[in-house]
């Protein structure tokens, strides 16, 4: 039996967390480091030992998501001796950890966003209400350095796996590395108990963290237009906005409090309406697992897994009146339940466990 070592960015609940908590039902012996971890994930990933970084103890817990640099800095000295595998799971400063006589896999959630892709978008709406303007200072100031170091820590993992073939493809152009595709464990059991029959289903639903790149605007506006009701799920910067934006057909309920009821609402809507470009995109392999069909922008994660007219359908250009325009020709009785959640079956967390035990196996 190999010994493993897991490592990621933080612990504070998120998909990185459901993978790294798969990893740990894999492994369940292995330690698990990390710049910061919150209690109730300290509770959910026991026995296993949860090593936090000093940012475990910042005073402003709030700020710790939003200094990369002393992440950077607390995993570019982490040293990690004496395991046959490191797993990393990283969308940020963990594929830095040093490893030095075994062998670090990582899967990669994403170039780092707001060193890469979404820089923009970050300089934009960083994110920190009346601060923000400090943060597109500290974006500013730190990008080119922190770009090269960023670089330079991708380079370090001896394998790269993507979660998707457009995450592989961002691997690619923002670090020149290749990468196998092994995409995340989702828990399509579970959502297939709440499947409604067609006859039972009524409104879409949009998942996902408020932030301007997820695009849930597009679905209110979209939805505003056509007067179809819809139920916002989430939480995140852009909330009160969303909130002014919304008519009386759309409910903003903000987070819940468990699977079970994100299933429950999920299970009984006409469609997922899935308008940004995400790497992946767990919510969506939810619904599908669901019987519920997915209205998405075609790009990102989602060209993995949309198939129109079997589980869903894609709409381009990226604008709210060309989402309202495929809504308004969507009819959920021209789908099949079991042709939609079938297409879900290869992302089940069964299959990852598969995967990844046999790539571990293999080194």
């Amino acid at each position: 039996m190999k010994k493993v070592a897991i490592v990621t960015d933080w612990i504070i609940g998120g998909g990185a967390e459901n993978v790294v908590y798969e990893l740990h039902k894999i492994y369940p012996k292995a330690p698990i480091y990390t710049s910061y971890c919150n209690q109730k994930w300290r509770d959910k990933l026991h026995p296993a030992k949860v090593k936090t970084g000093y940012l475990q103890y910042w005073p402003f817990s709030k700020l710790r998501k939003y200094i990369p640099f002393l992440r950077a800095m607390w995993f570019w000295r982490l040293k990690l001796k004496g395991y046959d595998v490191v797993i990393s799971v990283s969308g940020a400063e963990a594929k830095a950890v040093n490893v030095a006589d075994g062998t670090h896999i990582c899967l990669l959630n994403a170039p780092t966003h707001y060193y890469w892709s979404k820089y923009s978008e970050y300089i934009k709406n960083p994110g920190f209400g009346r601060f923000n303007f400090l943060a597109r200072i500290g974006l500013k100031l730190f990008l080119k350095p922190m770009r090269k170091w960023d670089y330079h820590a991708a380079q370090l993992p001896d394998l790269l796996i993507a979660n998707s073939n457009y995450t592989k493809g961002q691997i690619q152009k923002y670090y020149q590395r290749e990468s196998v595709v092994i995409h995340p464990p989702v828990n399509t059991k579970k959502f297939a108990k709440f499947a409604k029959t067609a006859a039972q289903r009524s409104g879409f639903v949009a998942v996902g963290r408020q932030t301007p790149y997820k695009k849930i605007d597009l679905a209110i506006k979209a939805c505003n237009k056509n007067k179809k009701p819809l139920t916002v799920i989430g939480e995140g910067p852009q909330n009160q906005y969303l909130q002014s934006i919304a008519q009386e057909n759309v409910k903003i309920v903000g987070s819940l409090e468990s699977i079970e009821e994100l299933a429950e609402i999920v299970g009984s809507s006409e469609a997922l309406l899935f308008p940004g470009v995400d790497d992946f995109g767990i919510v969506s392999i939810e619904a599908l697992s669901a019987g519920t069909p997915v209205i998405a922008y075609r790009d990102g994660g989602a060209l993995d897994y949309i198939e129109p007219g079997v589980n869903g359908e894609f709409f381009e250009p990226q604008t709210s009146a060309d989402l309202a325009k495929k809504m308004s020709r969507f009819n959920i009785k021209k789908y099949t339940q079991d042709d939609i959640k079938n297409s879900s079956a290869d992302f089940s967390i069964q299959t990852f466990r598969r995967k990844i035990t046999r790539l571990v196996d293999s080194l």
